[in-house]
């Protein structure tokens, strides 16, 4: 039997392992797909058989076997925490967590109740997602997601919707997947105007955050920042320390 890697030592940089959907759509920059992304190693693992299709539009039946294998195998080969590509995969939060050894964070909608804990009084968060007509209680619920938190998805959009979850497109234009999160955001504000705060549930739109919040001047949240707190656990920010002060005695 092989020796299992050693865990990361304090001085190295833990490695995340990211469990990959199957697609074939660009991986931009601020994709979770896409390395550039990440200020820390990261290691993918694409999930065979786990289409858009199947995990954002049929619940993921039949695959969880298959993203509890994934995960042990990123676990061995040295991963520190796991997360994945999907928000809709917040269903399997608990049997992930449960099969492996590591932190696991598997949607950005994990967020959400944090996000409201800092919200002022009268305020709640937004929630933007791929799929909202496919978006169930039993997601939110097991991500600890309040089931009246307002919801929004992108189907209605001209660009990025068809580029995520609709087979044979595999190109991207940029510019108009930015107008399609833009759009979901005013619609979310004008139907629910005391939301303070707007969590993305789809890895595929923290490339459009920035623009939403500075058109909407709220927070906005993704799995960027859930993975980013998730690691600064694994590696706290080290701080020099200060110089011992000197004996005033000393000659």
């Amino acid at each position: 039997m092989a020796t299992p890697p050693s865990p990361p030592s304090s001085t190295t940089e833990p490695m995340l392992g990211i469990l990959m959907l199957e697609t074939q759509f660009p991986r931009i920059p601020g994709d979770i797909g896409n390395a550039a992304t990440w200020p820390f190693p990261v290691r993918f693992r694409v999930v065979r058989g786990a289409s858009v299709e199947k995990v954002v539009l049929q619940d993921a039946r039949g695959l969880l076997p298959d993203f509890i294998a994934a995960a042990r195998e990123l676990v061995a080969e040295g991963a520190a925490a796991i997360t994945t590509s999907c928000g809709f995969l917040s269903l399997f939060q608990q049997d992930i967590a449960a099969a492996v050894s590591v932190p696991v964070a598997l949607s950005a909608l994990l967020q959400v109740p944090w996000v409201q804990a800092t919200l002022p009084a009268g305020k709640r968060v937004g929630i933007i997602t791929a799929s909202g007509a496919t978006l169930t209680p039993a997601h939110l619920a097991t991500a600890g997601v309040p089931l009246d938190t307002p919801v929004i998805g992108i189907e209605d959009g001209r660009e990025l919707f068809h580029v995520l979850v609709t087979a044979g497109k595999h190109d991207l234009d940029v510019a108009l997947a930015e107008q399609d999160i833009l759009a979901a955001g005013r619609t979310l504000l004008a139907r629910h105007p005391d939301i303070g705060a707007i969590v993305l549930e789809c890895t595929n739109m923290p490339p459009y955050a920035a623009a939403l919040q500075a058109a909407t001047g709220l927070p906005v949240y993704d799995i960027c920042s859930l993975v980013t707190w998730l690691h600064a656990g694994l590696y706290p920010r080290r701080f020099a320390r200060p110089a011992p002060a000197r004996d005033s005695t000393d000659a």
